[in-house]
């Protein structure tokens, strides 16, 4: 005798949906850490030129204090897997790399920052490809 109801199936996630979480969970460490990067210099912890608040010119102010928010809240996202993680991810990566591409007169260019987010949006648009051909190769019913 099953535990399973007649007419059920028991569903396990692909090796492929198992790896895609496992990267959103990667992806939400490196979040976690960005964002307590952007703490200490809110906090004013680490002793360098513009590492405070209330040193830092205006464009630094208001962007370390965005990305101080929406990294923790990218990455409690993705550690759990929402729908909304990637989002937030993705506007914090879109952030960082108008920030250090585009205007890196006033930022910098900190272009190993902008190849990692390029790299790991990459890496999720290919496990969405593949977690869409799947859906798609499996019969309905």
């Amino acid at each position: 005798m099953s535990d399973i109801p007649a007419g059920r199936q028991l569903f396990s996630p692909s090796a492929v949906e198992v790896l895609f979480g496992w990267f959103q969970r990667i992806i939400a460490v490196y979040c976690m850490l960005l964002g307590l990067f952007y703490w200490v210099r809110l906090i004013g912890y680490y002793d360098a030129p513009l590492w405070r608040l209330d040193l830092m010119p205006p464009h630094w102010q208001v962007a370390t204090m965005t990305l101080a928010v929406f990294f923790p809240f990218a990455a409690a996202g993705l550690w759990m897997l929402a729908s909304w993680g990637p989002v937030i991810w993705f506007i914090c990566a879109a952030t960082e790399t108008v920030m250090f591409f585009a205007f890196d007169g006033f930022f910098g260019s900190h272009y190993l920052i902008v190849a990692s987010h390029a790299f790991a949006a990459l890496l999720y648009l290919a496990f969405r490809v593949v977690l869409a051909m799947q859906q798609r190769a499996q019969p309905e019913g």
